[in-house]
Parts: C-alpha cells; structure tokens; sequence
C-alpha cells in the first residue's frame, strides 16, 4: 500500500472512530448536541477524503465534478433550509424523509455500480431490497405523519397474499442476479418489487406504532448503507451503515417494550387510529372532576413537589415553551420540578426530550420512566399535557389493547391535574380510566392555552 493509501485509512479510520464516539454522546440530552457535531465533522472529512481518492485515481473529469460540485451544493442548501426552516414538532416525518433519502440513495449505488464479483452481486441484490422498500415505507410513514395520509391503518385487499407473491418475486429477482447474472434488468425488477412492498408493508400500521417504525425504517436504512459500502468497497460507508443499523434494531426492541407490542404485529398493522376523535367534556361513561385554571393554579402554587408529564397533545399544540416557562416559574417559588417521559411520548424516539431542550428544559429535570415511576407515590401534583395511553392504568389489566404496556404510574401522586382537550381516546381506542379516578381533575382546554392559563393564574398567588 502506498503512502497515500495508508494515510487516507488511517483518517477514515478516525471518521469511524467519530461516528462511534457522537453516537455515545447522543445517548444523554446534555451531550447530545456535541455528539451531532462529532459525527458530522467525521462524515465531512470522510467525504473530502473520499473526493481527495477520487482525484488520485484520475476518476474525476469535468462531467463528474459538476455532478458532484451540483450535488453536494444541493444537499447542503436542502439541510440549511430543513434545519432552519422545520419546526421541532414536524420533525418526526423530517427524520422520515432522511430515512427515505439515505434508503433511496443506497439502493442507486447498486443500481448503477453493476456489481462484477459474488460479494459485490449479493450485496447489491441485498442493498437494492432494502434500500427500495426503506424509501417507499419511509415516504409513506412521513405522509402518516404529517397528516397526508390518513394516520388509521389502511388494509389493502388481500394484502397478505400480494405480499407473498412481491416476497417470492424479489427471491426470483435475487436468484437471476446472483446465480444467472441478471445484471442491471434484475436489479432494477427487484427494486420495483421492494417499492411497492414498502408501500404495501407501511399503509396498515397505524399512527400509535409510529415511534417503532421510524426506529425500524432507520435501521434498515442503515443496513442498506452498509451494503452500498460493500458494493464500493467503502470501509467508511460500511462502518457508519453498520452503526446506523445496530442502533436502529436496538431502538426498535426499546420501542416495542415500551409498548408491549411484538415487533412482527407491528409490522403485522392494524392497530392505532390516527389522531383522536374529539369528545365533549364529561359525555364519558363515567364521570369526571373539571377544575378551573384558577384553582389548578393553586394546586401547583403550593406543592411541594410537581411532575409535568408531557404528550402528543403537547407537542401538536407547540406548548413546549409554555410548560417549561411554568415550571421556572415554579421552580422559583422553591417547588420541585421534574419531567416524566414515557418513550413513545410524541411520534418518534426522543421526540419529546428534543422538544423540551429546543425550550431550554434544565437536562437534569428530565426523567425517564423508569426514573420516574418509584417517585410518584411522593408527589403532591402530577400534571399531564396531553398524554393518553401512556398513562392509562388499564394497562394494568389484561384483556385490553394496552394490557401490559409499560405504563406512567401517575395515578399513585397525591393529586392529578389533566389538561386535554377533550376525553377523546388515545390510539388504542379506550377510555383513559385515570379520568374518572376520584384524584384527577380534568382541565379541559389547548395544551398552549391551559399552560398559559396556570402560569397567569400562578403568578397572582403569593408564596
């Protein structure tokens, strides 16, 4: 090996080294930030590097420098725009559309590398599946969420069957590529294939097992930039689509735990209902405590300690700012604050922790649910923002759709406050049984407004 090819593995080996070490920061709030800015500095200089090869090996001539000049210029307006101009709350089907970039980007390498060795074919067969069936399902989920496409599950026609014949026609499709040298026109039939199984394989599941299918779609995302790498023989593509992939399918196991849900009935559809169906206030089966924001206000003015439990409804609201701002408030009236974070709180992993920093949370106010749950029986207020299912003590019970679902044990606080627009049902479609508990008082209005109501109210109560 020459000495520029030693030196060029060397600092791939440290871009590698990067992406590991911003992937660890990322595992806590606080560090989270530089740990974004770890990896991205190792990709960057793993892509100058890459340019810097290309050059060496005489591969760039003015056609291929304009193409890569156009799309690096693309891209990096397209991200500037995207981080400047998307809203926290949307990002969700923002990551779903980066997941059907890289998914969709991978399986084009394959398609236009034309793989000459065994290795190279069945990776390029394996990167091409994967990577068409990520952009499609991808494309989908990110229309799911951004409300494009509706958030119920939608059962396609004996989709089970057509999923079967698309399953044996990609095998056909693989088989002619690797064993009868297919070439091009078989790869390019086994994307049309994994197109339409991702289509197929996304519309039935509904809008509560988002969380799980970003996590699920990113690893194989993941898994096929790893495959591309093998195609290249890019050890640097290899080892970031590795990472990317582990991690997705860890978070994917997390998120079917914290929902109690296998992963194969995840995949299976069938379950959520998109966004809740509004009921009026009190029309349940059994009756419920209203309070006034005055009088909630109170409660929380002379608490001991409060724990905020944010939901969806928070984060479709955009009241991030406003629960953040009432809990310095009550932070300086000398009550302890802290936040109970279920992990499928939002519509994708982590998506209430980003919401809460973007309002600049304190980090160590942040709790998991394992964190949180021993605390609550020494609580004197807990108040939910618009979180359903995951506070529903039915999960407690069998024989419900939530039977078993880790739960917030938010009921066993000395008192419960619940602001919620209505005593509509969350996506399993039941009753929240935490409603009618004789503890809880129902604060019917706007995560935004009710928040803002309390922080009004609390100001004209002295200490």
């Amino acid at each position: 090996m020459s000495a520029f090819g030693t030196v060029v593995h060397l600092i791939y080996l440290g871009c590698a080294s990067a992406f590991v070490i911003g992937l660890h920061l990322m595992n806590a709030p606080a560090t989270a930030r530089r740990g974004n800015r770890v990896s991205a500095a190792g990709m960057g200089v793993a892509i100058l590097v890459t340019l810097a090869v290309l050059i060496d090996d005489g591969r760039i001539n003015a056609y291929a420098a304009w193409a890569l000049g156009l799309g690096t210029a693309a891209g990096t307006v397209a991200g500037l725009v995207a981080a400047r101009v998307v809203r926290m709350t949307a990002m969700p089907q923002l990551v779903s559309l980066f997941n059907a970039v890289g998914g969709g980007a991978a399986a084009l390498i394959a398609l236009g590398d034309h793989p000459a060795t065994t290795q190279a074919e069945v990776t390029g067969v394996l990167d091409v599946l994967i990577g068409a069936l990520t952009f499609s399902g991808s494309l989908i989920a990110a229309g799911k969420l951004a409300g494009r496409v509706p958030g119920r599950p939608l059962v396609v026609p004996y989709g089970r069957a057509v999923s079967v014949v698309l399953a044996l026609l990609a095998a056909v499709m693989a088989v002619l590529v690797i064993g009868f040298d297919g070439g091009t026109p078989a790869l390019w039939g086994a994307a049309v294939v994994a197109l339409a199984a991702g289509v197929l394989l996304t519309l039935p599941i509904g809008g509560a097992d988002m969380p799980v299918v970003i996590s699920l779609l990113n690893a194989c995302t993941g898994t096929a930039v790893a495959m591309a790498g093998f195609v290249l023989g890019s050890t640097p593509l290899i080892i970031a689509g590795a990472l990317v992939g582990a991690a997705g399918a860890i978070l994917t196991k997390l998120m079917a735990d914290a929902m109690n849900r296998p992963i194969g009935a995840i995949i299976a559809g069938g379950y959520g209902t998109g966004d809740a169906v509004a009921v009026a206030a009190g029309s349940g089966s059994a009756p419920v405590r209203e309070i006034t924001a005055d009088d909630a206000a109170i409660q929380l003015a002379y608490a001991g300690k409060v724990v905020i439990v944010p939901g969806y409804g928070l984060a479709a609201a955009q009241a991030q700012h406003e629960a953040v701002a009432l809990a310095q408030a009550l932070t300086e009236r000398g009550v302890e604050v802290t936040y109970a974070i279920h992990p499928v709180a939002g519509r994708m992993p982590g998506h209430m922790n980003v919401l809460l920093a973007e309002a600049n949370a304190p980090y160590e106010q942040l709790a998991d649910l394992e964190e949180s749950n021993p605390g609550f029986a020494r609580t004197d207020v807990v108040l939910v923002v618009g979180a359903n299912d995951v506070t529903n003590p039915a999960a407690r019970r069998p024989g419900n759709p939530v039977s078993g679902m880790p739960i917030l044990d938010v009921d066993r606080a000395k008192s419960v406050i619940v602001i919620k627009r209505s005593l509509g049902h969350g996506y399993a479609g039941i009753d929240n049984e935490l409603y009618t508990d004789a503890r809880t008082a129902m604060l019917f209005a706007d995560a935004k407004a009710g928040l803002s109501a309390l922080l009004a109210g609390l100001s004209t109560y002295a200490r």
